[in-house]
């Protein structure tokens, strides 16, 4: 099996929980009249599909695909899949922003062009001009 950063790691193990998650349960009667609870696995035909077609791509799905294949030598069962959602540094960079603020810098930019006096007010400008340190 190839060798993965922790980033790549990390990013794996969140795709593995959310493609292995995807189950409904159910009660089903069978021939006997007794009810009997069910589980599916709802089938993803085009995951990440957000993403570019990539070499990167491809490869967690090749990994996910084999940890949770029960006939793969790499298969994970189950109850050993872990994973790790944090923002205390471990797994991001050395000046992390949250996603949320992420996704305020986007918004702002993406409203700009309905607000251009934005382009002489703070904390606008400093989205506008890309200036994170004005904007920290």
């Amino acid at each position: 099996m190839k060798q993965y950063s922790i980033i790549n790691l990390f990013v794996m193990a969140v795709l593995l929980f959310s493609v292995t998650s995807c189950t409904s349960t159910g009660n089903k009667e069978n021939a006997a009249g007794e009810t009997e609870s069910t589980a599916t696995t709802k089938e993803i035909t085009n995951p990440l599909t957000s993403w570019n077609e990539s070499t990167n791509k491809t490869d967690i799905i090749n990994y996910v695909k084999a940890v949770t294949d029960k006939n793969s030598n790499d298969f994970i069962p189950v109850a050993d899949r872990i994973a790790v959602f944090d923002n205390d540094g471990t797994c991001m960079s050395e000046h992390p922003m949250y996603f949320q603020l992420y996704f305020v810098i986007d918004r702002v930019k993406e409203l700009a062009p309905q607000h251009p006096d934005w382009k002489n007010i703070q904390p606008f400008k400093s989205v506008l001009e890309n200036d994170m340190k004005a904007l920290a």
